[in-house]
Formats: structure tokens, C-alpha cells, sequence
């Protein structure tokens, strides 16, 4: 790491749900520009680490600070430093009474205060750039999986975010739309932008990722780049959670 304030960090970070210890004193800085992927097996605390980002999980104990800024409890501040982390999620959360470009533009109207018909400009860019400019007339429900993801990431993108924490973005999707979501969060990844991202898909790991984080047990277990973790894990978690994903 150099000198630069990390994008995300997170110190000392525990979190339980009632009596299971979901977060482990997790240490994370993540710099700006680079893409972090979290892999692991179910209920290791993957999907909880991507969500205390922004506080949709509140913490125990520990800091996390974005852009240098720690997060606030809540109230107003909040708002205004999670309007600087773009989540995608799994299940899209788009609103469904709503156009695609309705869905793309509300954030920069309401929160960054941009005037409709900039909002609306923005929004066709971002549509155009994640490939379903074709669709910004339609609500959510007439477009596929694929198509809402993709919604859903030019909706994070409209808030021009400094960091896009996703949480399985590919996991509701049929096997043939996942590519479609992946090939644009490369294209994002290589674009600079800041990524944490969950996910199940080791070849998006491999290809996009500048570091991969290995957590088992509500513990960051090992890191590395993705050469090195998936050619030579060093502990025995790693070693056997890949042998289990890779043979098949």
C-alpha cells in the first residue's frame, strides 16, 4: 500500500448475530482504483462484510471509514456518505412501478441534486454504456435478469460512487446472463473504478481482480493476487474450498 488514503477501511471490525460471531476482527484497506474479490464458502461472512460497507449491517465494534471519512451511526451524514458507495445486490432491488431510466435517475435527482433533463442524459450515457439503452422506456419486470442487472449497476453508477461493493450480483441470474453482468463489471474494473465485489464466479476473480480475499468463518483467511491464490493457497481452508469448486 503507498501513503494514499485507503478507498475503504475497515479496523478491528466484529459483528454477531446473536450468539454467532460473524465478523471477526476484520482488517481490510482497499485503495482506490482497485478491485477487490471476496470468495469463500456459504456463511463465512462474505455477504456481511459487503453490506457493513454502508451500513445496511451495523457493527459491533471496529471503524469503517470510506475515502477517509469514518461512516457515521446514522442520520443525515449517512445518507450523504452512502450516496458515495454505489451497492449492487444480488436481487436487482430496482423499483418496479418505475421506467429503467426512472430507476437510473431518481438517485442523482434527489440526493446529488442534478436537474432532470442532466439526470436523463446521464442516465442514457450509463444505460448506453452497460448496454440496455434500448430498454430505458420499460419497467423493470419487462426486461430479463440480466438486463435489470445491468439497470441496477448503471443505477450505482449515476451517483458516481467512489467505490461499488456487490454482493453477488450474478447469483439470481440464469447461467447465460451471467456473462453479460461479469463482461460489464470488467469493463467497469478496468475503467478504474473501486470494486469489493462477492461472488461465486472464480474466472470474473481471476480476470478482474487485483486481490483476492479468502474468508472461512467470519475471518479474512488469506490473501493474494489471483495468480497466486488460485495456483498456491497457502492455508488449508483455501486449499480445500478450491478443490471442492475447481474439480467440477
Amino acid at each position: 500500500m503507498s501513503d494514499a488514503i485507503p478507498m475503504v477501511s475497515m479496523h478491528g471490525v466484529q459483528k454477531w448475530f446473536g450468539n454467532l460471531h460473524v465478523l471477526h476482527d476484520i482488517e481490510l484497506n482497499v485503495a482506490p482504483g482497485e478491485v477487490v474479490v471476496v470468495i469463500g464458502p456459504s456463511g463465512s461472512g462474505k455477504s456481511t462484510l459487503c453490506r457493513a460497507i454502508n451500513r445496511l449491517e451495523t457493527i459491533e465494534d471496529g471503524t469503517i471509514a470510506i475515502d477517509g471519512t469514518p461512516l457515521p451511526a446514522e442520520g443525515k451524514d449517512l445518507a450523504q456518505l452512502r450516496a458515495d458507495v454505489g451497492m449492487v445486490f444480488q436481487s436487482f432491488n430496482l423499483f418496479a412501478h418505475k421506467t429503467v431510466l426512472e430507476n437510473v435517475t431518481l438517485g442523482p435527482i434527489k440526493v446529488r441534486k442534478k436537474s432532470k433533463a442532466d439526470a436523463e442524459k446521464l442516465g442514457v450515457a450509463l444505460l448506453t454504456r452497460v448496454g440496455v439503452e434500448s430498454q430505458a422506456s420499460k419497467l423493470p419486470a419487462q426486461l430479463s435478469g440480466g438486463q435489470q442487472q445491468r439497470v441496477a449497476i448503471a443505477r450505482a453508477l449515476a451517483m458516481d460512487p467512489k467505490v461499488m461493493p456487490s454482493d453477488e450480483p450474478t447469483s439470481a441470474l440464469d447461467p447465460e446472463m451471467i456473462k453479460e453482468v461479469l463482461d460489464t463489471m470488467v469493463d467497469l474494473a478496468r475503467g478504474g473504478m473501486t470494486m469489493i465485489v462477492v461472488t461465486h464466479e472464480m474466472g470474473f476473480a481471476r480476470t478482474a481482480a487485483d486481490r483476492v480475499i479468502f474468508m472461512a468463518d467470519g475471518r479474512i483467511v488469506e490473501e493474494n493476487t489471483p495468480e497466486e491464490f488460485f495456483d498456491h493457497p497457502k492455508s488449508d481452508r483455501a486449499k480445500d474450498f478450491l478443490s471442492k469448486i475447481l474439480t467440477h
